[in-house]
């Protein structure tokens, strides 16, 4: 894809200035802004208004949500296709307002039948939708700014997650079915709103349908690869998957240890995900820097790899001395943990971009990003029977996962390019 002096900068902002100069990225930012602080506005209150105003039970409401999680992980292929054939741009218009809808939706539900037909539906959509945007990125972004650009989408994620989350307080305050309902509207209203914002992205939806793309993988006359017979892609995605199990580990292990395995307050919960939230708002952009290729964003991992194993072995040590040693621990552990998160997001936005036929991106994303989606599912699961169930010898093995995925992941991707990530055979068309 070539870049216009429009979009070839980096993504910079003046001192006078809060988003971006160039128009596209900056109505990026826009969305995914918009788009965070009604995510943050619902999964903070979800759970209570499907068990305290729903009036289903709290089993119900998890086994719900793991069929939903199952559903989808394998939303993202067909969805990448279709993004393929029609344009990501156009797909997502009319996703957007699906999504809005599918939210709106939890107000009129009375039964675990239907709740677990809605979730489903709006996790199909919600999954869906994230592999589209980020082939809509890889076609409308140049190639030199791609992963500094998603750095600074992660950045802004995560900040409007707080403002979400901090909103959503005033619901649970209440604590009743209006304040919940309020809630799911503002939501859909984020819905509707990040739709509008892509309505305006000045990118024709030709422009972000199948054409453009990194490597020269464009110039092969056999024509595009399919993901799934692309043997080096499918393994770089199961090992960064197994990155990806240090979510579970912030947001399920790391809360039950604390409270279950050492002798911190339980404060530290709220303290670790307010370091992790920061660290990320801060630090992604930076942590992307010289990440601009398949060999350097494989080291990239490798290194993040090597420092969840360690945060792993540092949270392990909270177990032992007293409750301020145990808090002390915990706050460098959370410090460790998030640098490689930092160092492995940046790592795997360029492996699924530089690995990918830019002629099958959409399928291509929605490939890796259903890796990352059976990553979540699962990830509760892993670090409960490791580290919850057996502590410190458990954090060690999870530690021993991490520490041996890294450099797996180097090794796959020795001596690929640029969209050379297909193993030797031959090549299927798509569509």
């Amino acid at each position: 894809m070539t870049s216009s002096p429009r979009t070839g900068a980096p993504p910079r902002a003046s001192g006078r200035r809060l988003l971006p100069a160039d128009p596209l990225l900056r109505r990026l930012v826009l969305m995914g802004l918009v788009n965070s602080v009604g995510d943050g506005l619902f999964v903070t209150v979800n759970v209570l208004f499907f068990t305290r105003s729903i009036g289903l039970t709290p089993t119900s409401v998890a086994l719900g949500l793991t069929v939903a999680g199952v559903c989808g992980v394998f939303s993202g292929v067909p969805m990448g296709r279709l993004a393929d054939r029609v344009g990501s741009k156009r797909l997502l218009l009319v996703v957007g307002p699906l999504e809005a809808a599918a939210v709106l939706g939890y107000a009129f539900v009375h039964s675990f039948a239907a709740f677990v037909v809605l979730t489903c539906a709006a996790t199909v959509l919600g999954r869906g939708a994230a592999a589209v945007r980020s082939a809509l990125i890889a076609r409308a972004l140049p190639a030199e700014g791609q992963v500094r650009a998603r750095a600074l989408l992660r950045s802004v994620m995560n900040a409007g997650l707080v403002v979400g989350s901090g909103g959503a307080a005033l619901a649970l305050q209440a604590d009743s079915y209006t304040g919940y309902v309020t809630v799911l509207v503002l939501d859909a209203v984020s819905f509707l709103g990040v739709t509008l914002l892509l309505a305006g992205l000045p990118v024709s939806a030709t422009a972000a349908s199948a054409t453009g793309g990194r490597g020269a993988a464009a110039d092969d006359p056999r024509g595009p690869r399919t993901a799934l017979r692309d043997r080096r892609y499918l393994l770089v995605t199961a090992l960064h998957a197994v990155l990806e199990l240090q979510l579970a580990v912030l947001t399920v292990g790391l809360p039950l240890w604390i409270v279950l395995g050492t002798g911190a307050p339980a404060a530290m919960v709220a303290a670790v995900n307010v370091v992790n939230c920061l660290l990320v708002v801060v630090f992604q952009v930076r942590a992307s820097r010289g990440v601009t290729d398949v060999p350097s964003a494989a080291r990239a991992c490798e290194r993040g790899a090597l420092l969840l194993a360690g945060g792993c072995l540092v949270y392990a040590a909270a177990q032992y001395g007293p409750a301020w040693a145990a808090a002390g621990a915990l706050l460098v552990g959370a410090l460790v943990h998030t640098l490689g998160e930092l160092l492995t997001s940046a790592g795997g936005w360029t492996l699924s971009l530089d690995l990918a036929d830019p002629r099958s991106h959409g399928e291509y994303q929605g490939v890796f990003m259903s890796g990352q989606a059976a990553a979540h599912v699962i990830g509760p699961l892993v670090v409960t029977l490791t580290a919850v169930d057996h502590g410190a010898v458990g954090w060690v093995v999870l530690a021993g996962v991490f520490a041996l995925a890294g450099p797996a992941l180097t090794e796959a991707v020795r001596g690929a390019g640029p969209g050379a990530g297909a193993a030797p055979g031959p090549a299927v068309r798509v569509g």
